[in-house]
């Protein structure tokens, strides 16, 4: 039965408090999120986003307290990033969130519907300098809700494969914070020295070639197309298999600290030009996306409003080349934790096509 989502639940909107009062941000406070706090982000559930707010600070702005089990949805920059709020969380205006009615649908039903309707918010989203999906369009929006028994034998094939790549990300996230912590272990001087990494970097940048959005939806299939932070789309084509570094170019190349937006990645997949494509010369690829993931690059990002990581500066970034036996020593130890990093994303990988498919069919 089609429902619009006001008669399923109650649309609430967000807000930011004055960043002139200093008083109204705390490292400890409400949870308050933005649309970039849900970039890349895959899993269902998020607890707190990069900042808190106070009470003064809720009290003085448009931001509403949402309860758990909200289902969050960007409604702008960019339209349709769905998460589930875990805890109470508050969120900035870019957010038309939905606090559920549970009596006609389950919270984790409606977090897959409205995952699924990424293209038709688009589609209805007015405004001249962006695009944005109003509370009243959002409260419009139309849904497909079955009875709860239906909702719940649909969550019983999707919430065990949802699990299970939850589960593997948080074996990797693990797996990643032990190598970068073997790596600065063995070199803890590695930016002290005078090589430039250019010279142990292998660059694919002239082989991508971006498609727009309509190109791909030409031709649909199961290789990623991945941009500088997440997979953008699936489609029927490849042009790259192996391991390679993406590095963010452009956009959003850094995150709050000043690290690089990375992605370690294999197999077939294509590329857009939003990301350098790296591998490592004379140093294993590894190696290199551990090096990028301790480098601060604060002070090679250009542009004021578009960010960028030009190759040029990027490769004239200053290292400590370390000794080629301490190299071999330290990849003995870290290949075996890549191995393992790349089985378990080959099984998400899997699920997540058995997952999109599944959707497909079912919403």
């Amino acid at each position: 039965m089609k429902y619009k989502l006001s008669e399923i639940g109650k649309v609430v909107g967000g807000g930011t408090p004055s960043t002139k009062h200093s008083e109204y941000y705390t490292d400890s406070g409400i949870p308050w999120l933005t649309p970039k706090d849900l970039s890349g982000y895959d899993k269902m559930y998020i607890s707190k986003g990069g900042r808190d707010i106070t009470q003064e600070g809720l009290e003085n702005s448009s931001a509403k307290l949402l309860p758990a089990n909200s289902i969050l949805v960007s409604s702008r920059a960019p339209i349709g990033y769905v998460a589930i709020a875990k805890n109470e969380v508050a969120t900035n205006q870019g957010f038309k969130s939905i606090i559920p009615n549970r009596e006609l649908v389950i919270p984790e039903y409606l977090y897959f519907v409205m995952q699924t309707s990424k293209q038709d918010l688009e589609q209805i989203a007015s405004g001249s300098t962006f695009k944005e999906v109003s509370t009243k369009v959002m409260s419009n929006f139309e849904v497909e809700i079955p009875s709860l028994d239906e909702q719940n034998k649909v969550l019983d094939y999707l919430l065990p494969i949802t699990r299970k790549i939850e589960k593997n990300s948080r074996i990797n996230a693990n797996l990643l914070n032990l190598a970068n912590t073997l790596f600065k272990h063995y070199f803890p001087d590695i930016n002290t020295g005078t090589d430039k990494i250019g010279d142990y970097i292998k660059n694919f940048d002239k082989l991508r070639k971006p498609l727009s959005k309509k190109q791909r939806s030409e031709i649909p299939g199961k290789y990623r197309y991945i941009g500088a932070t997440s997979v953008n789309d699936h489609i029927d084509k490849y042009n790259f298999d192996g391991i390679y570094l993406l590095l963010g170019e452009d956009g959003t190349v850094q995150d709050e600290y000043g690290f690089p937006i990375l992605q370690y990645t294999f197999g077939k997949f294509w590329p857009n030009n939003h990301a350098h494509v790296l591998q490592g010369k004379n140093v294993s690829t590894e190696w290199l996306y551990l090096y990028f993931s301790q480098r601060n690059i604060s002070g090679i990002v250009t542009g004021a409003v578009q960010k960028k990581v030009s190759q040029k500066n990027m490769n004239s970034l200053k290292f400590k080349l370390p000794d080629s036996q301490e190299l071999k020593k330290f990849d003995k130890i870290i290949q075996p934790l890549f191995s393992k990093i790349r089985s378990t994303k080959l099984e998400n990988y899997q699920l997540e096509e058995l997952k999109r498919v599944l959707l497909t069919k079912l919403f």
